[in-house]
């Protein structure tokens, strides 16, 4: 099976961005150019979201199932000796994609996650070689591949699922917790900056790796609903992930365990081959596929970034 790699980010506005572009004098501060910003907004009835090329990229989570098992990791922007890290956070999920060439996974990442990593990423010189190849590399990318819009090397799942129409959007936590799942636990997106300003960056991390998780279980509960797992293989990688969680000795993860219902069809099963494997109806004494997955998960401690280190 591919390596699967669902993603999610967390964002502040761009003070910095907004200085440069609004001209803003140097002697205010940023609580002062933000304001201004704001209202100016406001004047000409806009919201205070930010553009997205005025999003400030402070975390990436990533749930990524491969052969060995599963891993959580985030790339966090901690503004080591004050100075931000965003570029190195970008480049660490865009290494992620050169090393892996994984099936990427969103919900609302063709809306916001790309296109603000994207926009980001242009403006600090990172590297995506191979995100970016559409086929001059690789003739397998000439017809799928990660940036247009119906190719499926990544799926917005939002996006899919509500056939590219607007309109029929569904909210991730919503979806979640139809689903069985948590959902959203914590916080949400509108209240990451202010607890940015308090200092709270890990737990905007927690909340965006929560948030990862979820889009991974949709993922697989729509794997089994397009035929790739079959029922043995769905339990056995819900199984996974939730034996994955309760390894790890952290607040959001004990919460997260608590909030997601038991499912009585599911045990840990030994591992299955996906629907439609070749491995699955392989004759007896063939060599099995080094790609069937692990019974073994684990979620990594949480990496900040550091430039020395990025590309570990």
């Amino acid at each position: 099976m591919a390596p699967v790699l669902a993603f999610d980010i967390e964002t502040i506005p761009d003070v910095a961005g907004l200085r440069a572009l609004r001209g803003a004098d140097p002697a205010a501060t940023d609580a002062e150019v933000y304001a201004a910003e704001i209202a100016e907004r406001a004047s000409r009835n806009k919201s205070d979201f930010m553009p997205l090329h005025l999003q400030r990229v402070l975390v990436v989570s990533c749930v990524f199932r491969g052969a060995q098992g599963l891993q959580v990791r985030s790339f966090v922007d901690d503004e080591a000796g004050g100075r931000s890290l965003e570029r190195e956070v970008i480049q660490a999920f865009f290494d992620r994609i050169e090393r892996h060439r994984p099936q990427l996974v969103s919900w609302n990442g063709g809306g916001f996650d790309l296109p603000v990593l994207q926009q980001r990423g242009l403006r600090h010189g990172v590297v995506a070689g191979k995100y970016w190849d559409m086929g001059d590399d690789d003739r397998e990318h000439r017809y799928n591949n990660y940036v247009s819009r119906y190719h499926l090397r990544h799926i917005d799942l939002m996006d899919l699922l509500a056939m590219y129409q607007s309109r029929a959007n569904a909210p991730l936590d919503a979806m979640a917790k139809l689903c069985g799942f948590p959902g959203k636990l914590g916080m949400d997106g509108s209240q990451v900056y202010g607890a940015y300003l308090e200092g709270r960056t890990d737990e905007i991390r927690r909340y965006c790796e929560t948030d990862a998780m979820n889009t991974y279980l949709l993922w697989c509960r729509f794997e089994k609903m397009r035929g790739r797992l079959d029922e043995a293989g769905y339990a056995f990688e819900i199984a996974a992930a939730r034996e994955a969680v309760a390894t790890v000795d952290e607040p959001h993860w004990r919460e997260y365990l608590a909030a997601w219902p038991a499912e009585e069809s599911i045990a840990t099963p030994a591992a299955p081959a996906a629907a439609g494997d070749a491995s699955a109806s392989a004759p007896a004494g063939d060599a099995p596929s080094t790609e069937v997955p692990s019974n073994v998960a684990s979620i990594e401690t949480t990496v900040y970034i550091e430039s020395s280190s990025i590309r570990t």
